[in-house]
């Protein structure tokens, strides 16, 4: 058959749902797990150490480009999966002792290989699939060998197919446990109901990553809060040599309000998009109650949800005061441009004033100008007149003198305005 060409992103699109596949457990079974915090900056490193281990056991490694992978090496099985901001790796042994986590599946593992994986851990796990039976259970007992004597957070999940039990505790050896008996999960559901129970550990810790956020910003919110207080109540009273200084306050207030928020609105994000995850998955579990211990639905929201909660307020805590604060500083960025205006408009009328006393000044200075060189000028007709009445011509040189000032005045009138325009004019 043949169809139009495809989209560049067809095939990987359509794969994207069958990525990271769901194991098969059949009990017994032991399996250990890591989620490591990764920023992206050491994937080189990550994928580097994942081929190092299969090639110890001749094994093709993963593709460079590879999100996950899941191969058996023998003494065990790993499976290595890359998400945005950490990295899960699952070591898997079948088999399993009366007690599971005696010896874990991370045991059969190259020590110095485990110790080498870059990142941080944020979940470490021993988990164990055993079979289980129909007789009522001793969770008590349960908890003392297996729990060290913790309280139990457990349910019958899978619709009654299983039975999970764990203390969300971190123990001696560092590693939280599970365990999960099997009553009539098929592999492939055993596969998903472990998942989803490591999942809930995983996401619910990444999401608690933002509560130490928000326990820090609550004491720098209300002391911006007060500040913000004081300066809008000195603003009502403050006279125009205020204005600049209020104006900075706010202005500094702002910007830190501005480096918090882009510090830490993607880690209040993250936070309720990995709520949202532990509650889905906690909802495919399926839980029916145990009598006597806590769900797993019960746990998180008795812990988890005051949590989130708590990193909810906070976000919209920050969020209204970064928006009273921009309205603020509105508000006196325009009472402080009202202000210059007032000022420059004072100042064009001062120069509009010094501009027509300067204007009459000139006036004047022309004037006088205009009566000097009049008076030099009919000084040298009288002069030229006194030469030719001398000289033989006679006239009246006084007559001579009087009719010369009117002329010399109008011509030097005459020329100091032509002057004064040509100085005036634009130049080429």
């Amino acid at each position: 058959m043949t169809h139009p060409r495809d989209h560049p992103q067809r095939v990987v699109l359509n794969d994207e749902v069958h990525a990271r596949p769901t194991e098969a457990f059949v009990a017994p079974l032991r399996l250990s797990y890591l989620a490591l915090l990764s920023d992206g900056t050491n994937r080189e490193q990550e994928w580097q150490q994942i081929c190092e281990l299969v090639q110890r056991y001749n094994v093709a490694p993963p593709a460079p480009e590879a999100i996950h992978y899941s191969v058996d090496l023998g003494p065990f099985r790993l499976k290595w999966e890359r998400h945005t901001e950490f990295t899960r790796y699952t070591f898997i042994q079948t088999g399993a002792e009366q007690d599971p986590f005696a010896m874990p599946a991370i045991a059969n593992v190259p020590k110095e290989w485990v110790s080498d994986l870059p990142g941080e851990v944020m979940v470490a796990a021993h988990a164990g699939l055993l079979r289980g039976t129909n007789a009522p259970a001793n969770y008590d007992e349960i908890g003392k060998q297996m729990f060290a004597g913790n309280p139990l957070v457990g349910s019958a999940v899978a619709g009654g197919a299983a039975t999970a039990l764990t203390d969300f505790r971190i123990h001696d050896d560092g590693f939280s446990r599970l365990l999960l008996y099997d009553l009539s999960m098929t592999p492939r559901q055993a596969g998903r109901i472990v998942q989803r129970l490591l999942e809930i550990d995983t996401y619910r810790i990444m999401a608690l990553l933002a509560l130490p956020i928000a326990r820090d910003l609550s004491p720098f919110l209300a002391q911006g809060e007060q500040e913000l207080n004081r300066v809008t109540t000195q603003l009502a009273a403050a006279s125009e040599e205020d204005e600049p200084v209020l104006l900075d306050r706010l202005t500094q207030l702002a910007g830190e309000i501005g480096r918090r928020d882009s510090d830490s609105r993607h880690r209040f994000s993250a936070a309720a998009a990995y709520y949202e995850l532990v509650q889905r998955r906690i909802a495919d579990l399926r839980e029916d109650r145990i009598e006597g211990l806590q769900t797993f639905n019960e746990f998180t929201e008795r812990r988890l949800a005051p949590a989130m909660n708590t990193c909810e307020a906070v976000g919209r805590r920050q969020q209204a005061l970064s928006q009273q604060v921009a309205q603020a500083t509105q508000l006196l960025s325009t009472r402080v441009e009202l202000t210059r205006e007032r000022q420059n408009q004072a100042v064009l009328e001062s120069m509009n004033r010094r501009a027509m006393l300067q204007l009459r000044l000139q006036q004047t200075v022309e004037g006088l100008s205009i009566a000097a060189i009049t008076y030099y000028i009919v000084g040298l007709v009288n002069y030229a007149a006194k030469a030719i009445n001398v000289a033989g011509v006679r006239h009246d040189t006084d007559l001579v003198t009087g009719i010369s000032i009117p002329v010399v005045a109008v011509l030097v009138a005459v020329g100091v305005r032509r002057a004064r325009k040509m100085l005036a004019s634009p130049t080429d």
